[in-house]
């Protein structure tokens, strides 16, 4: 198929559709687009929206609103605008906010020898990284993430448990209402194609998910390197990019499971060198 001839049709949309109510999985539908000569990102870009825009047709109008009100999400001390928060005793800088989406970039939440130790220790137990299979609530591996990654238990070593309680000091969150710090390795070319850390109540596996601590509230991205080029983190949205460096971190919250959070995200793609980030998510309860 010519690269002029991919128009993204509504007879194109309305295959997606019917794929999906027929119960194939988003991945085999994009194989099968490429299969038929489509153009992997143009593919993979009707795939996405086409998908996003049928399930706010199908979802119902009370899951846009929040989790639960007047539940408290996590968020730093900014009520009067400073330009630098301490916590647990470590100088953090504000960068950036927005209040919709929420989205904080902190300068300086990590030190040059923490963002050494983590990419040292997680080296070692690197695999191909894992999304959530919305089905059944378990983990596979998905064509939208090329990354490599682990997971340190909450509380695993000393370096853990003092970032991880800085963490919790600065958005002002239990730190076992957190998930155990993640590392993902991008190499040149890997990404994380656009898409939300909340679990999406229309699937079937999400209420399994939700056993574990409730709904992820919030999420905390921090670079432990300055990739070569590219990986900056992405909100589509709301046309904003964030530029992967060492020591920096992005946090964005979410009062509710719906894309009216406007908190559609991902990784860009890696140009030249690797990407190292250290992700925390926050859950409503105690994670177990």
């Amino acid at each position: 198929m010519a690269a002029l001839a991919q128009t993204i049709t509504p007879e194109l949309r309305r295959w997606i559709v019917a794929q999906a109510e027929a119960g194939c999985r988003p991945e085999d539908v994009l194989q099968a687009m490429k299969t038929s000569g489509w153009d992997e990102d143009i593919a993979a870009a009707a795939l996405e929206q086409t998908l996003l825009e049928r399930l706010a047709e199908l979802r119902p109008q009370a899951t846009v609103a929040p989790l639960d009100a007047g539940t408290p999400l996590p968020e730093p001390a900014l009520e009067t605008a400073p330009t630098v928060l301490v916590a647990e005793g470590h100088t953090v800088r504000i960068l950036t906010s927005m209040r919709h989406p929420r989205v904080i970039v902190f300068g300086g939440l990590l030190t040059d020898t923490e963002c050494d130790q983590l990419m040292a220790l997680s080296r070692p137990r690197l695999e191909r990284s894992k999304t959530v299979d919305n089905a059944t609530g378990g983990d596979e591996i998905n064509a939208s993430r090329t990354s490599d990654g682990m997971f340190f238990e909450r509380g695993e070593t000393e370096l853990i448990t003092r970032i991880e309680a800085r963490i919790g000091a600065l958005l002002r969150w239990p730190v076992n209402h957190g998930e155990g710090l993640q590392i993902l390795r991008y190499r040149p070319g890997a990404e994380y194609r656009p898409h939300h850390d909340y679990f999406d109540p229309v699937h079937s596996g999400t209420a399994k998910i939700l056993e574990r601590g409730g709904q992820r509230v919030g999420t905390l991205v921090m670079y432990l390197n300055t990739p070569e080029g590219g990986g900056a983190t992405t909100f589509p949205d709301v046309g904003l990019e964030v530029a992967p460096v060492r020591g920096n971190a992005v946090f964005f919250s979410y009062d509710r499971a719906h894309p009216s959070t406007r908190t559609l995200h991902g990784g860009a793609p890696v140009t030249a060198g690797e990407k190292w980030v250290a992700t925390k998510w926050l859950r409503q309860g105690v994670f177990v």
